[in-house]
């Protein structure tokens, strides 16, 4: 690393805590983590970001949990069974687990948490990871309204019953993830909209909301009755919102955090020097960073544009000039790394057929096209590649677009409203099956964000979850992303993530890479305490 960038850091470090005392003051934490951006919400029923996941999963914990390695273990289930034909599961609670004003956690709070999650008037964009359930989907879509229909039922306090729609055989990794954490219904109608601020949360997991200050910090603290309490080693975890990557390093590397969690904020400018530090931990995982196309706006409601604007993209120049810290370019929207699915060939690199389906869309060199923003949320690494496919664009097909970056939230509420023509997406499979990453794109999916919908890849899909076999199954999901993204081109899959760590390993234990890229603060520990 070179000495200008060391002065330079010193002396950004320096200002910035000048201006927002961002020392560790008021007690000091046990570890203090870069988290990525000011989280948009902790309600496990609302969230959609990996940044607010991570805090939701220290507060709320579901029947199962993940440990360091990313693998599912018992959480507030100690125990469950299967029946032999896949479709029914019944969890034993622990006595032992109580919410943090003291009372039982019960098999109703489950049922009541996900009712919540899925009943239309909550808003829940996960929701749809609860329709393997038995009559959920017709509940969430109001076909019935008896909520005693679903297949969730509380045989007694601490005694949960699930009936399948079908065979699911990534249901308990799904039950790690926070749309299937509890949450104490009876709190939120009492405070609503207020209901997760710390004086008022109620929450079971290993953590307990301190202070939540907003664009400072969120103060985690060791709650003393989680059920395995004993094995949680830090007391006070503080979760910083920087959502810039300079800062950020420079926030490390001045003493400030111990730990940058955020795969984003690692500029690459510093990716090569940053490689060769003992610290600098990385890893493939299940994770995917592609451009996604507003099928509802033009000239995008066209396959032949989107077909045109993908195969004018040169993902190598993207990972190896941009990104460099060793990611895949990708050919699906499906990573790597998931034993005996093969995927896509994708796309080809094809500057010339681009130009020619430009044409044969009625827009040959680019001329007649309307105005065409590419979204995207603010991120070196983000900004590095909006250049880049900007020019690209520009160059391979005469086509200029507008760069429209913003903040985490309200980049989020664009999404969500479709107001844009182009944006980036990034993905990080919730359990290790290709149908995590497909069946975003199914109609009413609430992450879906393209405004496009097939009956065909519908289809598809509903087919894939009836398969037992798993051969054919993955054959039929490898037909859906065919025709996602080979076919209808409604994303552009840019490259595979590798997931980078920072942290002194002298110093801090209890996290490592992992595929599914899940850090829990619970496992974490220092070593110099």
């Amino acid at each position: 690393m070179s000495a200008v960038f060391l002065r330079s850091m010193v002396l950004l470090v320096f200002c910035t805590l000048l201006v927002c005392g961002c020392g560790r003051q008021d007690g000091q934490a046990d570890l203090v983590v870069v988290n990525g951006a000011e989280p948009e919400t902790i309600d496990p029923a609302l969230l959609t970001g990996q940044p607010e996941g991570r805090i939701a999963s220290s507060l709320f914990e579901g029947l199962i949990r993940f440990d360091e390695k990313g693998q599912i273990v018992p959480g507030i289930a100690k125990s469950w069974e299967i029946s032999s034909d896949g479709r029914s599961y019944l969890f034993h609670l622990r006595p032992s687990a109580y919410w943090s004003d003291g009372k039982p956690v019960t098999a109703e709070d489950f049922v009541q948490s996900w009712k919540r999650t899925l009943s239309t008037s909550t808003g829940a964009v996960y929701s749809y990871q609860l329709y393997v359930i038995k009559n959920a989907t017709a509940y969430a879509e109001g076909k019935i309204t008896d909520f005693a229909q679903v297949g969730v039922k509380a045989l007694d306090g601490h005694t949960l019953k699930v009936t399948m729609e079908h065979p699911t055989n990534y249901f308990l990794d799904l039950c790690a993830t926070p749309p299937f954490a509890p949450v104490r219904v009876d709190i939120i109608n009492k405070y609503q909209g207020a209901w997760t601020k710390p004086e008022t949360i109620v929450t079971n997991g290993p953590f307990l909301l301190d202070q939540w200050r907003l664009n400072d910090r969120i103060r985690l603290r060791r709650n003393p009755i989680y059920w395995d309490a004993a094995n949680t080693r830090l007391n006070m975890v503080d979760l910083l919102p920087i959502g810039i990557a300079n800062t950020a390093l420079n926030f490390y590397y001045a003493g400030q955090v111990d730990v940058l969690l955020d795969k984003g904020l690692i500029s690459p400018l510093y990716i090569d020097a940053l490689k060769k530090r003992p610290d600098y931990q990385a890893a493939p995982f299940f994770g995917a960073y592609f451009l996604a196309f507003n099928c509802q706006r033009k000239p995008f409601d066209d396959p032949r544009i989107r077909l045109a604007f993908s195969m004018a993209v040169d993902k190598n120049r993207i990972t190896q000039n941009i990104t460099r810290a060793g990611e895949q370019p990708a050919a699906g929207i499906v990573p790597p790394g998931i034993t005996g699915y093969s995927g896509i060939q994708g796309l080809p690199y094809d500057p010339e057929q681009a130009r020619q389906l430009l044409a044969e869309a009625g827009y040959p060199g680019g001329r007649g096209l309307p105005l065409i923003e590419f979204l995207y949320s603010s991120s070196a690494v983000n900004e590095g590649i909006a250049v880049e496919l900007q020019d690209a664009w520009r160059r391979q097909l005469g086509v200029t677009v507008n760069l429209a970056p913003q903040e985490w939230k309200v980049y989020l509420n664009s999404l969500n409203a479709l107001n844009f023509s182009i944006s980036r997406r990034s993905w990080v499979g919730d359990y290790a099956d290709p149908n995590t990453f497909l069946d975003l794109f199914t109609k009413g999916n609430g992450n879906n964000r393209t405004g496009w919908a097939s009956l065909e890849y519908d289809y598809l899909i509903a087919d894939a979850i009836k398969e037992v076999n798993p051969k054919k199954r993955f054959n039929i999901l490898a037909q859906a992303e065919n025709f996602l993204v080979n076919q209808q081109a409604v994303v552009c899959p840019l490259y595979a993530y590798v997931g980078v760590l920072l942290f002194n390993k002298s110093r801090v234990g209890g996290l490592q890479p992992n595929l599914l890229d899940e850090h829990p603060f619970r496992t974490m520990y220092r070593k110099d305490l």
